[in-house]
């Protein structure tokens, strides 16, 4: 095989661009991250300007996270119920107008306070109700066997957006203040909600349920049945709670390292190694044992990030979350495989909630952990014993969980059935390129 075949075999698919909605809905996904990366960095800048605390910045998570978790799981009970795309437009335009509000606010002599955290806490909750449909919405606009690929291009639109939205946030903050930084953040919502909007109706395959509590429960009790899908979640948020160095990056590149200068290659390491895994993501569509592939990346993850605690240089800290990023994004593109494939199309928006919850609030706990452990013992303490302790967590979860370790999507009930499931209803299974 020549070196041009090998390279071919490994680099992106881009077919799944070939389908016109899967096109439409990569391009508007990118904006929105890239525009709302943006804001993520102009809004914590400007509550710091206003108040010079830290602790009140670090009050917007608390804020935004009773919104996530509640609207969250309504959104995926509703994405369940009602036309997926309208409801992508309808929150799409709710986030402009919110975002709106936010550029007013900072272009005010005085900018209020209070608005900024409300308007958050909105957009939270707007957020929280449109990502599982968007989530649930992709696997529709593919065939069923170019999901792998789907996902891993969605990966690359969500790096594209976190990599160049906090540099140009970044920019705007110092030179023109947060005001602008939100007028981009409206542009880039009004240009994806009119994406959307293009996308041509899908309606649900059959009678629905009307969001309720039972209706969660539902969602909640199918997700805790399914050992395999409980694996998914439960390696995630032990990655998160264990692994996630981030909030420690300040203390690594100023007081370990006195090279503060550096501290925003330890913020794009990660993102560049994805980046770096999702070109050479060709490969991941030949795999059929996603659980076994979750586990491996999940666990290699933990060990990078062990690993970058223990480094006597940052050029080596950096090299190290490169690689960890890369581990994360197939961890990412298997775990995102698995739900789209399986998960029966009734029950996908409710599922999408419940997986947002897993990676939101993760996080949260994370820095608790990473910035307790660096108080009672050391920063570099903190994150080498977090990787570890991650890889001592996956392999446990892969051990309790033995139908997670076994899944192979070539066999699986719950992904034939779904295959069948399309078929029956004239949607595309195979590989096929679709309309332009």
């Amino acid at each position: 095989m020549s070196w041009r075949e090998r390279l071919r075999a490994v680099r992106v698919d881009t077919t799944p661009l070939g389908h016109r909605d899967f096109r439409l809905l990569f391009v508007a996904g990118t904006v929105f991250y890239l525009g709302g990366m943006v804001s993520y960095v102009a809004v914590p800048f400007q509550v710091f300007a206003l108040t010079g605390s830290n602790l009140t910045v670090g009050l917007l998570g608390l804020v935004e996270l009773v919104p996530l978790v509640f609207f969250g799981l309504y959104g995926g009970a509703l994405a369940d119920h009602v036309d997926r795309r309208r409801l992508l437009v309808a929150t799409g335009a709710a986030q402009a107008l919110l975002t709106a509000g936010l550029a007013w606010n900072g272009f005010r002599e005085h900018p209020s306070l209070p608005v900024v955290f409300v308007l958050a806490a909105l957009l939270a909750a707007a957020g929280s109700l449109q990502r599982p449909s968007r989530e649930a919405l992709m696997p529709r606009t593919l065939p069923h066997d170019r999901i792998v690929a789907g996902n891993a291009l969605t990966s690359l639109g969500t790096q594209i957006g976190v990599l160049a939205g906090p540099l140009l946030g970044g920019v705007l903050v110092a030179s023109v203040g947060a005001g602008w930084c939100f007028v981009v953040d409206v542009a880039g919502l009004v240009v994806a909600t009119g994406l959307y909007a293009a996308m041509r109706p899908y309606p649900h395959r059959s009678e629905t349920t009307p969001p309720s509590l039972a209706g969660i429960g539902e969602g909640i009790s199918y997700a805790l049945r399914r050992r395999d899908l409980l694996g998914t979640y439960l390696v995630d948020i032990v990655c998160m709670l264990l692994a996630m160095p981030v909030v420690l990056f300040p203390a690594l590149a100023q007081e370990v390292f006195r090279q503060p200068q550096l501290l925003g290659l330890l913020y794009s390491a990660e993102t560049v190694g994805a980046l770096v895994a999702t070109a050479l993501s060709g490969w991941t569509a030949r795999v059929s044992h996603h659980g076994r592939a979750i586990v491996l990346a999940a666990a290699t993850y933990g060990l990078f990030v062990g690993l970058a605690g223990l480094m006597p240089s940052i050029g080596l800290v950096v090299v190290c979350l490169a690689c960890a990023g890369a581990a994360d994004m197939v961890s990412g593109v298997f775990r995102g495989t698995v739900w789209n494939q399986s998960i029966p199309e009734s029950m996908r928006g409710r599922l999408a909630g419940i997986e947002m919850l897993s990676y939101s609030v993760g996080p949260l706990g994370g820095q608790v952990r990473a910035g307790l452990t660096a108080d009672l013992w050391s920063v570099r303490g903190s994150i080498a014993s977090g990787g570890f302790a991650c890889v001592a967590g996956v392999a446990l979860t892969a051990a309790w969980l033995r139908d997670f370790w076994r899944y192979d999507a070539s066999t699986d009930e719950h992904v034939l059935a779904e295959r069948a499931v399309r078929a029956a209803h004239g949607e595309p299974v195979t590989d096929a390129p679709g309309p332009a």
